[in-house]
Parts: structure tokens; C-alpha cells; sequence
């Protein structure tokens, strides 16, 4: 929960939200809104249009003299029906509330704009002690069957490379020894602007005009828009995380065209062994669905070996949920229980991946980022709890004894 002078923002969902998030605290503080929560939802599955829900009949019964303002994914998909709850006050949309008129008492109940309309890109930062999410892009060009996220974020677009350079020179300045780009569609960062250029033409000028910058790092990323220069960087330059985070989603190719993704396996496994060949130390996560409508057991077999095949560490599985007015949603559904159980198996093959990652480290020595007395992160983001307190927000050598399945054990080497 990020707090302003009697306001408190709640954020739900993604990194970018909670980049946005601190940004709003700024323009409700310039905009002199007191007493209210301010909601920032996510709509990326049902879950978590519920759990925005929640959130705001618990922010009601926690602050019941406050204005409830409700934003986010959810609030510009469905502004209705969280005008409806008797807990809101009001609802801004994406747009909206990026800017500190929106938050004035005046606006009227509901103020929510076609995203679609919208042709800028706000930069905004979530800083925390050893890291920085600066937000290079939003929105989404591509519509994938299962995804409402263009309808909450609007078309694809960049912020000027810059303003970007401007935000993490300063950042560096303030001591921020890790900064992180996010984006909605972050490899489709640029094709808006003049001459279209490329993220690793971006990536390739952050370094070069914040050397002092430690280390850059990429937040998940479509695999089939990857540049020549990003992957030459990526795989070259130690400055940038020997870290990426793909966003697969399966590993039949039936059910990728049917998800209307523009990949198929093998590109995917190609990436993932050219990544590794390149940069051995590389390691790679992956957003996977399970239980997409049509799947049946030999679709699901496919992407629990994609694992394996593409030497995945991290997984982020996310059981399909159907988002009213997808195209996904109007398939074939599967059963829950099946979904539930596919899910299950998929999570469990993850947490296999991860314990095969971990045991490679055991027994060696790096030098990891420590983000609290108790716990570090090496730059492939493998994470590493700490067996004595250390200083937070520096490096510190570090010998690995041991895993628990989730995190190193790690002491002073």
C-alpha cells in the first residue's frame, strides 16, 4: 500500500500498476485530495476483478468516512458496475488517472475516457530500495483470444527515449543501484515514435548515456519481437540481468494459433537454446496457461515438456479464466476441475525447474544485491535468504550452502 497525506492507494496487479500507483500518490497530493482510498485494480483474470471487489468493501469498512475512488484495468473495462457498488464514490479511468485534475472533487462520479484514444505514454516509476520499475510503454496492439488488457490499457505506446534516459539518470544519481523496464507490450516500445525504432536501440542508449547505471534489467517480454540488438545485448553486455522473462503461454502449437499467439514451440525453444548458447548463465521464466478451452491431455503434455525443452527456471502459471467478451471465452470450455488439476500439475513441475536451478548454485560463490538484512537476489534473480543479516541495498559476496525449493541459503563469503 503506497500512502500520500491522508490518502491510501491500494494497488492490485502488476509492476506497472504499482509504478502507476506512486505516481498517483503525487498527482492526488498536487490535486489536495484528502481523506479517500484510492483502488488501483487489475483485470487481467476474474480472480482478480474479485478480489478488487473485496478490496474496496474492505477499504469501505476500514475508512467508512473516506472517498472510495476505484481506477485501474477493471474500473476502464467495467466502469459501471463499480459505480454501482455502494461502496464507490468514483471511478477514473487509466487515463484519468494519470493526471492531477482528474482527482478534483468537481469531475462528476464517473469520469472514464476511451482508452483507445489515448496516443501517450506517462513514464512512471515504483522505487524501492535496491530497485526502480520505470514504465517505457503501455498498451497493446496485439489481441491475443484470452486477453482483455488492450481494452483496459488502449493501443500500443512509447514514451520518448529521452524522457526515459532523463528518469534513470536520475534515478542513478539517487543511488538506485537496479532499474527495471516495464511495459504492458514492453518490445513494442518505439514502433510509435519517429523512425520506429527498436527496445534494444532504447537499451543500447540507457547504457551508453547512464554508465554509471549497475545494472538494467527487462521485465517480461514478448519472444518473438526480441531484436538482433537486444539479444546481442542481452547476451553480451554484463551491465543488463542475465535474466528474461518470456511470455510463452503454451506449448502446443494448435492452441497457440487458437490463443492467436504469433509464435509457435519451436520458435520458442529456438530463442531459449540460442539465449543459452550465447549467454550459458542466462536464466528464463515464462507466463503458462493451463486449462485454455479445446485442451486436451496431449495439448497440456506439450507445454509441461515446453519446461524442459526451453530450460525454463521460473514459471508463472496462471489457470484460464474466461474474460467476458474475449473470443476465448465464447470456446469450448474445459471443466474447473480440470483446469484446477492441470494448473496444479503445471505449478509442480515449476517448482521442479526451480529446485534443478537452485542446485546449481549450491556450492558456489556470487556476488547478490541485498534487498533486505534477511534476504538477496543474484542477477539471474535467483532468490537467496540470507542465514546472517547483512546491510540492505548493496552487493555482498555470498557462498550457497544449500536450497530450500524456494530461495538459497546464502552466508558471507
Amino acid at each position: 500500500m503506497t500512502t500520500a497525506p491522508s490518502v491510501d492507494i491500494v494497488t492490485l496487479g502488476c509492476r506497472l500498476n504499482a509504478a502507476e500507483s506512486e505516481a498517483m500518490a503525487a498527482r492526488a497530493a498536487e490535486a489536495g485530495l484528502g481523506d479517500a482510498v484510492i483502488v488501483n485494480t487489475c483485470a487481467v483474470t476474474g480472480e482478480a476483478v474479485r478480489q478488487a471487489r473485496q478490496a474496496i468493501r474492505r477499504a469501505r469498512r476500514e475508512r467508512p468516512d473516506a472517498e472510495i475512488i476505484v481506477t485501474g484495468c477493471a474500473a476502464q473495462i467495467d466502469p459501471a458496475s463499480f459505480a454501482a457498488m455502494p461502496e464507490v464514490s468514483r471511478v477514473l479511468g487509466n487515463d484519468e488517472k494519470m493526471r492531477a485534475d482528474a482527482f478534483a472533487a468537481d469531475r462528476g462520479r464517473v469520469a472514464v475516457s476511451d482508452i483507445m484514444d489515448a496516443r501517450e505514454s506517462v513514464i512512471a516509476v515504483s522505487t524501492q530500495r535496491t530497485r526502480a520499475y520505470v514504465q517505457v510503454q503501455n498498451g497493446c496492439d496485439h489481441r491475443c483470444t484470452f486477453c482483455v488488457i488492450p481494452y483496459g490499457r488502449g493501443n500500443a505506446r512509447s514514451a520518448p527515449a529521452g524522457e526515459v534516459i532523463t528518469q534513470i539518470r536520475t534515478l542513478v544519481d539517487a543511488g538506485v543501484p537496479e532499474i527495471v523496464l516495464t511495459g504492458v507490450d514492453l518490445t513494442s516500445w518505439g514502433q510509435d515514435l519517429p523512425g520506429a525504432p527498436k527496445l534494444g536501440n532504447l537499451v543500447a542508449r540507457i547504457l551508453k548515456l547512464a554508465p554509471d547505471l549497475p545494472r538494467l534489467r527487462l521485465s517480461s517480454i514478448d519472444a518473438i519481437e526480441l531484436d538482433d540488438q537486444l539479444f546481442e545485448l542481452v547476451t553480451g553486455e554484463p551491465r543488463i540481468a542475465p535474466h528474461l522473462h518470456l511470455s510463452l503461454q503454451h506449448g502446443a502449437d494448435l492452441i497457440l494459433k487458437r490463443m492467436k499467439r504469433r509464435h509457435l514451440r519451436a520458435d520458442a525453444v529456438a530463442l531459449a537454446e540460442r539465449l543459452k548458447a550465447a549467454r550459458p548463465e542466462i536464466a528464463l521464466g515464462a507466463d503458462l496457461i493451463a486449462g485454455f478451452p479445446t485442451e486436451e491431455d496431449a495439448h497440456f503434455e506439450d507445454t509441461l515438456s515446453l519446461v524442459d525443452a526451453c530450460g525454463l527456471s521460473y514459471l508463472h502459471v496462471f489457470p484460464f479464466s474466461p474474460r467476458p467478451g474475449t473470443p476465448a471465452a465464447r470456446m469450448p470450455q474445459l471443466e474447473k476441475s480440470v483446469v484446477k488439476e492441470r494448473a496444479a500439475r503445471l505449478r509442480a513441475k515449476g517448482e521442479q525447474a526451480l529446485a534443478r536451478h537452485l542446485t546449481r548454485w549450491v556450492g558456489r560463490e556470487a556476488e547478490a544485491l541485498v534487498e533486505r538484512d534477511d534476504f538477496a537476489r543474484l542477477p539471474d534473480f535467483t532468490g537467496v535468504a540470507l542465514a546472517a543479516p547483512l546491510p540492505a541495498a548493496r552487493t555482498a559476496p555470498l557462498r550457497f550452502t544449500a536450497h530450500d525449493g524456494a530461495n538459497l541459503i546464502g552466508v558471507a563469503a
